[in-house]
């Protein structure tokens, strides 16, 4: 269940390692690009991954700052730096230019990074699924902005009590409950030296600001586009699927009922099924 390699290495623009990997043995097959959301990784994508990769070639990465990817000190995790890195990537892959460009399968902050490329730096997409992404203001829990606004203070908490809080904090992010070895997969990047911190790192360094530049701009995307949503996502609530969807010419929407914001883990089934019939017979 917990078994999950990025073995490949990209460095980026400002120096950062990216670990990521490619599913799928044909390389003549479409491209997907899965994105993960915060505080997740590439992780959360395993189970769908590798369904898609009977007929994609499917690429996931973690975001610096995620993952198996780096942490450090002063490293810029902001909405705005994983949009420009997503690019680099799809660059790297080869994925640009004139070849057939990927469809986008975006969860959480994964929307607004994918949302981001596409819409202010040219990221060309085939289509887009975007999975409880966050789009659309006002987002932040109190509890993410008091944690944002303390950054350093929290990042020197005894370890123990970080741990129990991010454990929690994760958890929380599925309706059905989540599997014990699957959350302590999530968690345990957040628990080494270099993590605690880099956990307040990225929450500080994002906010509501980098969703309002490009949610008025939502009218323009032209391209098919699928909103999955769980009914029961008590990060993101359901009405803010119904108005992404609304704001985005000719998208779809698919409720997942019994999932939280963490569908991957609450309806893996569901979601793939919807994902595959979406990616596979034109949306």
């Amino acid at each position: 269940m917990t078994q999950w390699l990025l073995d490949r290495t990209f460095h980026t623009s400002s120096g950062d390692e990216v670990r990521w990997a490619v599913l799928g043995e044909d390389r003549a097959a479409p491209p997907v690009v899965l994105l993960h959301g915060t505080p997740f990784s590439s992780y959360v994508w395993r189970g769908v991954a590798r369904a898609l990769a009977a007929r994609h070639r499917v690429f996931v990465w973690d975001m610096p700052g995620y993952g198996a990817s780096q942490q450090r000190a002063g490293q810029d995790v902001t909405l705005g730096a994983q949009a420009r890195v997503f690019g680099e990537l799809l660059a790297h892959w080869e994925l640009t230019g004139d070849r057939t460009p990927p469809a986008v399968v975006a969860h959480d902050f994964g929307g607004c990074v994918a949302l981001r490329a596409h819409l202010l730096h040219g990221a060309r997409c085939s289509r887009l699924a975007l999975v409880d992404p966050v789009a659309l203001a006002p987002w932040g829990s109190p509890t993410y902005r008091l944690l944002g606004a303390h950054a350093e203070v929290f990042g020197r908490l005894p370890p123990p009590l970080h741990r129990a809080m991010v454990r929690e904090y994760v958890s929380s992010a599925s309706h059905q409950g989540l599997h014990p070895d699957v959350r302590e997969r999530l968690v345990e990047p957040w628990c080494t030296e270099q993590g605690q911190p880099a956990f307040y790192r990225q929450i500080a360094q994002n906010d509501q600001r980098f969703t309002d530049e490009v949610q008025g701009r939502y009218g323009r995307i032209d391209l098919p586009t699928l909103v999955c949503w769980g009914a029961q996502d008590s990060w993101i609530p359901l009405a803010k699927g119904r108005e992404l969807a609304s704001l985005i010419p000719g998208a779809r929407l698919h409720v997942v009922e019994g999932a939280g914001h963490l569908v991957q883990e609450d309806a893996p089934a569901e979601l793939t099924a919807a994902l595959a019939s979406f990616l596979g017979a034109g949306g």
